[in-house]
């Protein structure tokens, strides 16, 4: 374990992270009473464990550890090794994540890696073997193995307690005990699956050796991850922010202000963030390179890595982009969030309220007029998981292609959280979206959105599911406001008034101006609460377990089969649900003033900030013109309702390289790769919640 470091005023001028701290200064009283609340809060909110959980954790650990220690010993066993080689057999667990990083609480999942020798290998071994092993234990319950995933996973349940358990195997024979996962002997020799699954730890490790004071990086991770989950914008699947990331985030505002306290970091967070300039990357330190020639983030070489538009990079080698699942729709949503959470502690800070009012959760279901609900339903529980898992993780492509194929003009909000109905007799789960019209964009009177071609897309791609089963369906639906199904509401009905925190002036433009006109074939309503057109989308017959790849997708063609799109045409108008506000609170003028400086040393910092491996002789023209010369891709426009293209896959699979508001990404890049500046002016537009 690292020990905590706290910064003295006895070495003012010690570095954290590629940039000198924004500010040494320490709490004042009122700093130290608004933490006291802030801890209280966190504990009344059942943030924290208890003592007998922590111990059941250490025991489950314990157990597995147990379990990989015999499975590696019985396949050397198998393999014909001698005794003594047997007997030196080992595996070891390691823990990442929020249970690593020490802000996990009651009920959470325990990110695991289990280390092996190089005989042991991941296909077979691990997810056959092992899986086996691992099915024949009462102790454990919903068993996944999820092999064809980005890092391969397997999830299960043991004694009740969420295990991710990902395998890594090394260049050893013998995996010693005391291994040290953070040296970089461990990734000589292995394949970039392995480089992954092993880098969860190395992240962690590193993390904790980087910020100056580990106790309060961990109160203010655990503060920033509980409100990121209550306004919606937790969730690395759906294009928002995973535990990684908003640990990488929160460490580096604790590299800026080396001496706050969470109380001070969790507003310094939101003052950070609402002034940071996009796509500039968010990095701990430098990042190395190194002889064993992995691939790391680096936009001068990387025309892909160009196209990120929020990019938080992990500090151990090789140092990826954590978040590149991050769209222009969610990288919207976030900033807007940041803007009120800034707002909020702003008023905190001049006791205009408290701390449980940053923590009020986003009222999604009433801040738009216009909803996509994706119905995902199973034969029984663990079809669902299965079937839930491959539909969730292509949502984010729907985004993407709503927003590709309306050119931008139609915006995409979706929300993380799945919804249940319980009076349906089958397994089911549902998603939704909100719909709205770009901002500031004036349409044609009676222009409207046509993307039934668009959803037909995204349920071919869904149906390339390998293991798909009887039951397994699909529903698209477009859904208003008023007709939302009542299994969403916390209390089964419907709120018979807006909360306080979505602003009434604002619904009602939306209202006005965003409108929706259902295609012909949408059934009539029986009541507010039935979705539109609910047609099964079912997948088709397959002759092999290998789906193939659709070459090119028609509209026209498309929609003559497809069943379940209830949104063929979407009218909009100018939608202001995210830009009208009511009057904000003044800042006093003392508290301007230090924001102003704060904005002033993070511009100095960035002058003197430390440069990567040849950067000095890069300059920002020379990095404008090699992203300059990548082409956009000419995005389908679908403004008429009867205007139908062809989509093709190579188009599809381009359409990442369109930045924000659909301009060249080469436009967003304005300053030296590894740099960054906050804007100039801290006294930002307040957006509303």
């Amino acid at each position: 374990m690292v020990g905590s470091a706290s910064l003295n005023g006895s070495s003012p001028a010690k570095k954290y992270g590629i940039t000198k701290p924004i500010s040494f200064a320490g709490p004042t009283d009122a700093d130290l009473q608004r933490n006291v609340e802030l801890e209280k809060f966190l504990i009344d909110s059942g943030l924290y464990e208890s003592k007998e959980e922590t111990s059941k954790r250490e025991e489950v650990l314990g157990r597995i550890t147990e379990i990989v220690k015999d499975w590696v010993k019985l396949l050397t066993r198998q393999r014909g090794y001698t005794d003594q080689m047997v007997e030196d057999a080992n595996a070891a667990i390691f823990t990442f994540g929020s249970y690593r990083l020490g802000v996990h609480g009651p009920g959470a999942d325990i990110d695991t890696l289990c280390v092996g020798p190089s005989y042991v290998n991941r296909e077979e071994d691990f997810f056959i073997v092992l899986h086996n092993i691992l099915a024949e234990i009462e102790e454990v319950t919903e068993l996944q193995p999820v092999p064809d995933a980005h890092v391969p996973v397997m999830k299960f349940k043991f004694q009740g307690i969420s295990i991710d358990l990902l395998y890594a195997s090394i260049s050893r024979l013998v995996v010693p005990e005391d291994l040290d996962i953070s040296h970089g002997s461990v990734l000589f020799d292995v394949d970039e699956q392995t480089v992954r699954s092993l880098n969860g730890c190395r992240v962690a490790d590193q993390i904790l050796k980087l910020v100056p004071n580990i106790e309060h990086f961990r109160t203010t991770l655990r503060c920033l991850k509980f409100w990121a989950k209550r306004r919606g914008v937790y969730s690395n699947v759906t294009g928002f922010l995973g535990g990684v990331n908003w640990a990488l985030l929160v460490a580096r505002v604790c590299q800026l202000y080396p001496n706050a306290i969470p109380s001070m970091l969790v507003s310094r967070f939101f003052r950070v963030y609402t002034q940071w300039r996009w796509p500039n990357p968010v990095m701990l330190c430098s990042i190395e390179e190194n002889e064993l020639g992995f691939p790391i983030w680096d936009p001068r070489k990387n025309p892909r890595d160009r196209f990120h538009l929020m990019p938080i990079i992990t500090p151990a080698y090789p140092c990826m982009n954590s978040s590149y699942n991050v769209s222009t729709s969610t990288l919207r949503v976030m900033m807007e969030q940041f803007q009120c959470g800034n707002k909020i502690c702003e008023d905190i800070e001049l006791s205009k309220v408290r701390w449980s009012a940053l923590f009020d959760p986003y009222i999604f279901f009433e801040a738009y007029k216009n909803y996509l609900q994706v119905d995902i339903l199973a034969a029984d529980a663990d079809d669902l998981l299965a079937w839930k898992g491959w539909v969730e993780s292509r949502l984010r492509q729907l985004t993407l292609k709503i927003e590709r194929d309306t050119n931008g003009m139609l915006q995409c909000h979706p929300y993380p959280h799945e919804y249940i109905d319980t009076s349906r007799p089958c397994s089911h789960c549902a998603f939704f979206m909100g719909l709205q019209r770009k901002e500031g964009v004036r349409g044609q009177e009676g222009q409207q959105f046509d993307i039934r071609g668009t959803v037909d897309e995204f349920r071919q791609e869904v149906n390339m599911y390998m293991f798909w089963k009887p039951g397994m369906d699909i529903y698209v639906s477009h859904v208003r406001r008023k007709q939302l199904p009542t299994f969403v509401f916390p209390d089964g009905y419907k709120r018979p008034r807006l909360s306080r925190h979505v602003i009434p002036q604002a619904i009602k433009t939306c209202e006005d101006t965003v409108g929706c006109q259902p295609c012909a074939t949408e059934k009539k309503r029986k009541n507010d609460s039935e979705a539109v057109d609910v047609k099964s989308i079912k997948p088709e017959k397959r002759a092999s377990i290998s789906p193939q790849r659709v070459a090119s997708l028609s509209p026209e063609n498309s929609t003559s089969r497809s069943g379940g799109v209830g949104l063929e045409r979407l009218r909009t108008g100018v939608a202001h649900l995210s830009s009208e506000v009511g009057p904000s609170g003044e800042l006093l003028e003392s508290e301007k003033h230090f924001v102003q400086n704060d904005v002033e040393m993070v511009q100095n910092a960035v002058q003197e900030s430390v440069s990567l491996k040849e950067q000095g002789s890069t300059c920002v023209s020379n990095l404008l013109g090699q992203v300059n010369e990548v082409k956009p891709v000419e995005l389908v426009d679908r403004m008429e309702s009867d205007v139908s293209s062809e989509v093709s896959v190579s188009e599809l699979k381009e359409t990442h390289q369109v930045g924000l508001d659909g301009e060249r990404v080469g436009n967003l890049v304005d300053t030296e790769f590894g740099n960054y500046t906050c804007r100039e002016d801290p006294e930002l537009d307040r957006r509303c919640c």
